[in-house]
């Protein structure tokens, strides 16, 4: 298994150093920061921002302050949508200002006809449909990340960080204290925006690179001061210089937002048990803690959370899961969603360029304790005691992101009425989290070298000790990871290594091998040895990558990935498959100039291929991918993808591999333009997969009645047919399947569901905001059978090759049925559980969002959460869809204010 392993693992390392090798090469010829950003070597283009006094300049709209008579005010955009390099159809006019404490931006928009400019009033960081001036902030110089400030024409801000050099990856997660005016009047709109420097992370220097963006979605028309063509990459790289801003000192930036908060939970009274010590129709909470945030001189931000609330956080939407693999959702809360992108890891242009070592949902998630009690109140989440995290960027171009946090024991409190006894039950150890991110800019290329840790301590105290035989007590990830760009950023190469490694009690480590991640226990490999002994795991990961991200039509990449048998991320990470070895590579052909009937288009062909490091051969598959902007601005998406016949290793959970014959799938989408004031776009899917019949259908509209309101609502519908669902392992007498039945069944799995959003403005800060998600499912399993030997492809049916299978239905004494399946094999017996399914639920979220001033935020909370579930299986419909809003569950009813105080 070693020897295995360490070569494959072994070459993709060797593999990653001669790139690194050949990389500093190219980049030791490099001697500076602050290049040209222009292709053709041409310097980048200046605008110079002029100090002032700061009782010159009020914000409210108007450039009739006499620190706009003194400004340099510029107007040479150009176009880069719809006609490429040709001069705006609209004038723009901007300038810059400062004083000792912030930047100002005074704009006017030109426009020929002020009655058709698009002004919907969005809630505060949403770029809909409406005419919007962004102001993009290389402060660091660094000529790869940008600051960007935005807003629109109905006085809505929205603000962003982008953290690397490309436009469209966006971290929405930055939210500075700033303000911003708008005006409308005869001759088109005008608007002045005041950035606190407090807010923004900079090396001190008297010249920051910035692009000044201006969208009419009215003309479909896109005009840039800096306009990069559309066959290049770059963003920040591009941009154009801003001089002039001298002597402003670093502020201690310190920021205290105490907050107190509320809610009163209602259940349904079918929910309550009478007997149950622990239900109460009503139940109250309330919570105080406070956010600090701190500037550490001019480039890092200290933030820190004390009993931090989430109150306010938009609910996870439904699933079904009959996988064996964990379900993942995205992280929305404040704290861990603000510089998430310093923590992650990932790569420019979107690629990740290492696994997954952080998952921020891990801290403060479920306990995974549950007691076996008649009566147990237990914790829906683990408590966050604090957390602290760093993040910026050093003038020496290191960016740091370090984030430590603190979780409390948690414990259930539980009753036997038999006993008539109450007891406290440890769920969750005290834990400690820790991850540490750090990437090195090289050379002028904005070149990167990376560096990652996560680690997470827990500590079983007497209350806890019976966790310790089902949870790590300690595990510690981490890589390097690289991406080197050349030949003008035209091409990358990028590669990580990463190791891993947990540690605790035998059985913890034992439920490691045999999870789904790893399945050790796999009786026909010889490349992996579950051992029942072992107190620790230790794996590796490597990759290589290279890719052409620029050109006029060409493009290509191509890549192979390794994670061995023990690579274990899921403490504070997420790895759903180790043992595994991946190859890819694609070709792109595009047109960027528009022609009669494409705006633009792309056709890709991709390849790949999976082993495990036993030499065993789990995926091959061919895709063709095509997509294009049409001449009256819709789009369509289209792909094909065949599935050739493999070996694969999961669907027997742990069991000898077994076939999967070859499959296809078919993928489309078309969607308007999303200028249009209604906005529609229809997805479909067909594939059979494990021989099935799959299909979705999911269609979304999106329009705003009146420039307040705004309005969307995406209907979707999926049947899925498998007909190799993992069902359950019994013994069996016999060799071909190592003494034991892996039972398989299809299921014919239905989901309805529909997606309701709504926002209506009241001002640009006094917003009303709707999500809803009414959803119904079932699952109806059916023709049941066992893998008559490994390898097999077919299953041996129930009910044929001598065998029977009948349906037997119980009572009990109260008269509810229960159904089991009976199946006979010679001369055993033996019975499968009936596992059919209807499943139906509803959530939703009412919140009134005030800013009463800027940072300081009034929250009112209306949460639904309904639910019901049968055990019947038969199809649903729309129908019951809508039934699950008279199912029973909890109202929540929740009240949160937070106050900024700048110290």
């Amino acid at each position: 298994m070693i020897g295995m392993t360490g070569r494959v693992v072994l070459r993709i390392g060797v593999c990653t150093g001669l790139t690194l090798m050949a990389a500093s090469g190219a980049l030791g010829q490099t001697t500076s920061n602050t290049g040209d950003t222009s292709r053709a070597g041409s310097p980048p283009k200046q605008a110079i921002a002029v100090s002032i006094d700061s009782d010159l300049i009020t914000v409210d709209g108007r450039l009739d302050d006499a620190a706009w008579r003194e400004a340099h005010f510029f107007a040479d955009f150009l176009q880069k949508e719809p006609e490429q390099g040709a001069a705006p159809t609209e004038r723009t006019e901007i300038a810059f200002v400062y004083d000792g404490g912030a930047l100002y931006v005074g704009a006017r928009m030109l426009h020929q006809d002020p009655s058709n400019i698009a002004r919907v009033m969005t809630r505060r960081d949403e770029m809909g449909n409406v005419e919007t001036l962004a102001v993009s902030l290389d402060t660091y110089l660094d000529r790869r990340t940008s600051y960007s400030f935005a807003i629109t024409a109905a006085g809505v801000r929205i603000d962003w960080y982008n953290p690397a050099d490309t436009e469209h990856r966006r971290d929405f997660t930055y939210n500075p204290v700033w303000e911003a005016r708008v005006q409308q009047d005869s001759l088109g709109w005008t608007a002045e925006m005041r950035i606190p420097f407090s807010q923004l992370r900079f090396n001190e220097t008297g010249q920051w690179g910035f692009n000044v963006n201006r969208w009419i979605p009215s003309k479909n028309e896109d005009l840039y001061w800096v306009s990069i063509p559309r066959d290049e990459a770059g963003w920040a790289s591009r941009f154009g210089d801003l001089t002039g801003i001298e002597d402003v000192e670093s502020s201690r930036r310190m920021e205290l937002m105490p907050y107190v908060a509320s809610d009163t939970r209602v259940s349904s009274r079918e929910l309550v048990d009478d007997d149950d010590p622990f239900a109460g129709q009503t139940q109250f909470d309330g919570r105080i803690g406070a956010d600090f945030k701190m500037g550490l001189g001019s480039s890092l931000t200290l933030d820190a959370t004390v009993n931090p609330d989430f109150g306010q956080v938009e609910a996870d939407p439904a699933v079904v899961n009959l996988s064996a693999f964990e379900v993942t959702f995205d992280e929305r809360r404040p704290f861990f969603v603000e510089g998430a992108q310093m923590l992650g890891g990932g790569g420019e242009n979107g690629g990740r360029m290492g696994p997954q070592f952080y998952y921020s949902r891990r801290i403060g998630a479920s306990p995974h304790g549950w007691p076996d009690a008649e009566f147990v109140d237990r914790p829906d989440a683990t408590t966050i005691v604090g957390a602290t995290k760093v993040t910026g960027r050093l003038a020496s171009g290191l960016s740091v992101g370090v984030l430590g946090a603190l979780t409390s024991a948690e414990h259930a409190r539980t009753y036997d009425s038999g006993l008539d006894r109450f007891e406290d039950v440890g769920v969750e150890p005290m834990v400690g989290w820790g991850v540490l991110r750090l990437q090195q800019e090289v050379g002028e290329s904005g070149s990167t070298i990376g560096l990652t840790a996560t680690g997470v301590k827990r500590h079983f105290g007497n209350d806890t000790e019976i966790l310790r035989y089902e949870m790590n007590e300690q595990a510690f990830t981490g890589g390097g990871d690289f991406l080197v760009k050349l030949g003008g950023n035209r091409y990358e190469i990028s590669g990580h290594i990463g190791l891993s490694y947990v540690g605790g009690d035998s059985s913890a480590i034992a439920n490691v091998q045999t999870a789904s991640a790893h399945y050790f226990q796999r009786p026909d490999q010889d490349h992996v040895t579950f051992d029942p002994e072992r107190t620790s795991l230790f794996g590796t990961s490597a990759s290589v990558q290279a890719r052409k991200i620029e050109g006029e039509h060409w493009l290509w990449e191509a890549g192979v990935w390794g994670d061995s048998p023990n690579f274990e991320l899921n403490d504070v990470g997420v790895i759903r498959q180790a043992d595994d070895i991946a190859t890819w590579g694609n070709v792109t052909y595009r047109e960027t100039v528009p022609g009669r009937v494409f705006r633009s288009y792309s056709l890709t062909a991709n390849t790949m291929n999976g082993f495990n490091f036993g030499g065993v051969h789990k995926q091959a598959r061919f895709n063709l991918f095509a997509g294009s902007q049409l001449w009256n601005y819709w789009r369509t998406n289209l792909r094909f993808a065949y599935n050739a016949p493999v070996q694969n290793d999961r669907l027997t959970r742990g069991g000898p591999l077994m076939g999967q014959p070859a499959w296809g799938s078919i993928n489309a989408r078309l969607a308007n333009n999303f200028t249009s004031s209604t906005r529609w776009d229809v997805s479909f899917m067909w594939g059979n997969l494990n021989q099935g019949n799959d299909w979705f259908l999911d269609f979304g509209i999106g329009f705003e009645p009146s420039d307040r309101f705004a309005f969307r609502v995406a209907p979707g519908v999926s049947w899925m047919t498998n007909r190799r669902q993992y069902y359950t392992v019994l013994d069996r007498d016999t060799d071909r399947t190592y003494g034991e039945r892996y039972i398989f069944s299809t299921v014919d799995q239905k989901t309805v569901s529909m997606q309701l959003r709504a926002n209506y403005s009241f001002t640009p800060d006094l917003n009303l905001e709707f999500y809803a998600e009414p959803f119904a499912a079932s699952g109806k399993f059916s023709r049941f059978g066992e893998l008559p030997e490994a390898r097999s492809f077919d299953l041996r049916e129930y009910g044929t090759d001598g065998t029977t299978i009948d349906e037997i239905v119980e009572e009990d004494e109260e008269g509810n049925s229960t159904r089991i399946y009976e199946v006979t094999d010679g001369d055993e017996t033996f019975t499968l559980d009936d596992f059919d399914f209807n499943t139906i639920s509803f959530r939703s979220n009412l919140v009134m969002r005030w800013e009463l001033r800027p940072g300081s935020t009034l929250f009112v909370v209306w949460q639904r959460n309904l639910s019901d579930y049968a055990n019947i299986g038969s199809p649903v419909n729309v129908s019951d869809m809508f039934s699950s809003l008279g199912a029973a569950g909890q109202n929540i009813l929740a009240i949160k204010l937070s106050y900024w105080l700048p110290l």
